[in-house]
């Protein structure tokens, strides 16, 4: 999960990317983020991360996106 605080502070240092469960709903993240976070969350963790999975509820915190990576690398 370092990985990934790492990623999402590159894109928002000024966040608490440990206690913020409202990325998307408090549009700290806009749709340019999520392409973002798309691609550098893939290449980091080699993973594909299907359309149907780029949905809020995946990105509002880091602990949701986490839980997201872990479910596509157990389905790999």
């Amino acid at each position: 999960m370092d990985a990934l605080i790492e990623i999402l502070q590159d894109l928002h240092p000024d966040v608490d990317f440990n206690t913020c469960d409202t990325l998307i709903d408090d549009k700290i993240f806009d749709s340019f983020d999520i392409v973002s976070l798309v691609t550098d969350v893939s290449e980091e963790y080699d993973i594909t991360i299907p359309v149907e999975e780029i949905v809020p509820t995946n990105f509002n915190s880091a602990k949701a996106l986490w839980a997201l990576i872990e479910r596509l690398i157990e389905d790999e």
